[in-house]
Order: C-alpha cells, then structure tokens, then sequence
C-alpha cells in the first residue's frame, strides 16, 4: 500500500526506445499538465490542501509548489542541452525547497501562473526540436548522461505521477 501511495501511476520506467512520435506524446502530456493540475486541485479548500497525500509526505499544496520548482529546472536543463554539448547540470534539494515558507503555506495560484506560463515557454521550445535533438544531452551529477528523450520521457511521467498524489487522496476522502 505504501509504493501505490507513493507511486499512484507506478514508477517511472526508462523506456527502452523512444520514437519520435513517443516525443511527440511525451510533448503533448507535458502541455496538458499545467491544466489537469488546475482541475485536480479545483475546489480544495485550505485544510485540504495542507492534507498530506500520504503519510510522511508532503502536503497536496507542497507537491503543487514542487511542480513548477521542478520542471523549471528540467526547462533549464533542456536549454544547457539545446544549446551546449552535453552540459553538466546542477541538481537541487527538491526536499529544502519544499519546506521553504512559501512552498509550505504559499498560494497555490502563484504556482499554477508560473507552471501555466513554464510549460507553454517550454512545449514550445520542444516542438521546435528536431527529432535528431533528443539525442542531445545534458550530464547528471548522478546519473550520468541523460539524453533530451530520457529525460521528456520522465518529466512526461513527473507531472501525471504528481497530478495522481492529488487526484487519488481526492478520491480516497471523498472530496
């Protein structure tokens, strides 16, 4: 019970070949994330929002602030990788950013402005890519080298698995 609390979608998968019309959906479930997150979130009042998904983990109004806090991160590493040769990036304590005042009592408009203006900025940078640039890649400190497909594929993944925290405590209380 704990992995599908964690994992409402399952983990994420590195597939093992991406085509260029898995990048042409992967684009597509990005684009749509920024208003599905709106729609999940919909209606929820502050006590609900400051509802953990799970036990031990971070409120529904934390994993709303993470979203756009993570995906800017990943539209800068997809531009270091557009633009440089495999580029080595720097990761970031996603946790400290949670627990930032913000993250933890902040409006959840500002977030959702903010991933709303992100994806549009970055699913079109994405769509101007040719099929030869997701083969591009950017340098991991700990992963190593993540090709542009990889990592589309992930975030692809990031927003439904976020969206699904939301979603299935929504469901499981009966919101």
């Amino acid at each position: 019970m704990e992995d599908e609390l964690k994992y409402p979608i399952g983990r994420f998968k590195v597939p093992a070949f991406i085509t260029p019309e898995d990048c042409e959906r992967f684009i597509a479930e990005i684009a749509q994330a920024p208003a599905q997150l709106r729609s999940a979130v919909k209606g929820l009042s502050a006590v609900q929002l400051d509802t953990p998904y799970r036990p031990g983990g971070w409120t529904l109004r934390q994993v709303v602030h993470h979203l756009p806090d993570s995906h800017m991160n990943s539209y800068v590493r997809f531009m270091l990788a557009s633009t440089e040769d495999d580029p080595v990036i720097r990761t970031y304590e996603e946790q400290h950013w949670a627990e930032l005042p913000e993250a933890k009592s902040g409006p959840i408009e500002m977030s959702l402005a903010l991933l709303d203006a992100l994806h549009v900025r970055w699913v079109a940078h994405l769509k101007n890519l040719a099929p030869a640039d997701f083969s591009r890649a950017f340098v991991h400190p700990k992963l190593g080298r993540v090709p542009l497909d990889q990592a589309l594929a992930l975030y692809a993944w990031h927003g439904k698995h976020h969206i699904a925290h939301i979603t299935s405590l929504r469901e499981r209380e009966g919101w």
